[in-house]
C-alpha cells in the first residue's frame, strides 16, 4: 500500500486544480501546476480534467505504488484573484520555498479569502461598460444612461446571488433590467445615439472568460472541457438574449 503522506498529497493536489477549475484556470495550467507540484514532491502524475471532476492518480517513481483520487469541482466563480495566488503556490513548491504542510496552510488561506469588495466592482464595471458605450461611438448622455443601467443591473446580479439565484435566472433578469433602463434614452429622445447605449448595455454580462478558456482548452486537445465551456457560455448568452429582447418588447423598441 502506498505510504499515507503519499495518500495526503494526492488528495491535496486534487484538490487544489478543483479549485483552480471552479475559478476560471484553463486546463493547461492546471495540468503544469499540478505536474509541477508533484514533481516537487517527487511524485509522477497523470490527471484527467473533466467538466465537472477531476481525477488525478499519483504514483512513487518506482511505479511500484499508486493511488487515484476524484474531486469535484469547486465553483467559487471565475477569480483571477485566486487563480493568480494559486499560481504563485505551485511556483513556491517547485522552487522549495516551502514544504507540503507550508502548501496545504497556504492553499487553505487562499481559498479562505475574502473576495473583492463588491461594491468597489460594481462601481469600476459601470464605469467600464460606459467607456464600451464611448468607445463605440456613444456620446456622454448615452455614456450616463449605459452607467446607471449597468449599476442597477449589475447590483441586481450581486443581490440575487447572494440569495443563491440560478445564474442563468441571474442572466436573463440583469439583461431585462438593464434594457429597460438604457430604452429610456430613445424613449424619451435622450442623446444622439440612444442606439449605441441600447446596445451596450448588456455588455458586463458577456461571459468572456467562458468563451476565451473554451478556446484555449480546445487548442491544447481537451476537448470535452472545451465544448462544456462553450456550451455554458452559449446558454448564459442566450440568457442575456432573451432578457434584452424582452426588454425591447417591454418598451415596445425596433429590435432592428
Amino acid at each position: 500500500m502506498i505510504a499515507s503522506s503519499d495518500k495526503e498529497i494526492c488528495s491535496f493536489l486534487a484538490n487544489y486544480a478543483a479549485w483552480m477549475l471552479g475559478c476560471g484556470a484553463t486546463c493547461i495550467r492546471i495540468e503544469k501546476n499540478v505536474e509541477r507540484m508533484a514533481e516537487a514532491f517527487g511524485l509522477n502524475c497523470e490527471i484527467n480534467i473533466m467538466p465537472s471532476h477531476i481525477v488525478l492518480s499519483v504514483w512513487n517513481r518506482e511505479h511500484t505504488e499508486s493511488y487515484i483520487t476524484t474531486c469535484k469541482i469547486h465553483r467559487c466563480g471565475i477569480s483571477f484573484n485566486i487563480n493568480t495566488l494559486l499560481s504563485r503556490l505551485s511556483w513556491a513548491v517547485a522552487d522549495k520555498k516551502i514544504d507540503y504542510k507550508g502548501a496545504v496552510r497556504t492553499f487553505q488561506q487562499i481559498t479562505t479569502t475574502k473576495p473583492e469588495n463588491k461594491y468597489l466592482v460594481l462601481l469600476l464595471a459601470s464605469f467600464a461598460n460606459g467607456s464600451f458605450c464611448r468607445l463605440f461611438g456613444g456620446d456622454f448622455i448615452s455614456v450616463g444612461i449605459v452607467f446607471m443601467a449597468t449599476l442597477i443591473g449589475y447590483g441586481l446580479k450581486l443581490l440575487l446571488l447572494d440569495y443563491h439565484t440560478h445564474i442563468r435566472i441571474v442572466f436573463l433578469c440583469c439583461a431585462f433590467v438593464s434594457s429597460i433602463i438604457s430604452a429610456a434614452g430613445k424613449l424619451f429622445g435622450l442623446g444622439a445615439t440612444p442606439e449605441i447605449a441600447l446596445g451596450t448595455s448588456v455588455l458586463y454580462l458577456i461571459p468572456g472568460i467562458p468563451y476565451i478558456n473554451s478556446i484555449s482548452d480546445l487548442l491544447d486537445g481537451h476537448y470535452l472541457c472545451s465544448f462544456s465551456r462553450f456550451m455554458d457560455a452559449m446558454v448564459l448568452t442566450t440568457c442575456l438574449s432573451l432578457g434584452l429582447c424582452g426588454g425591447l418588447f417591454l418598451m415596445k423598441q425596433e429590435w432592428f
